[in-house]
């Protein structure tokens, strides 16, 4: 996983900010460059497609703990739509 992709989940995924929904991570997401919004694009995409990361992996990033992959997985995936495909609300982790 790139540093950077990393550290854009380590920042805006975390224990602290995972569970803030006020819509505010993809308006600051868009107003980056075109190129580095593709970039955390194919860092999602790669980490939902990677059988390597899993709960651990996610936990030991952010402190946030996933119950498996599958419940992981589903996350990534509705957390990608929200911020690249319009999905309307940012989900939430498993709290």
């Amino acid at each position: 996983m790139d540093t950077r992709f990393k550290n854009f989940i380590k920042v805006n995924l975390d224990l602290e900010r995972g569970y803030e929904t006020n819509g505010d991570l993809r308006d600051t997401l868009l107003s980056f460059s075109d190129s580095y919004i593709e970039f955390i694009r194919a860092g999602f995409e790669g980490i939902i497609s990677d059988d390597s990361f899993g709960p651990a992996k996610y936990e030991r990033l952010t402190g946030i703990e996933f119950s498996d992959r599958e419940t992981l997985r589903a996350y990534l995936r509705r957390m990608h739509d929200h911020l690249f495909t319009g999905a309307p609300e940012q989900p939430l982790p498993p709290g």
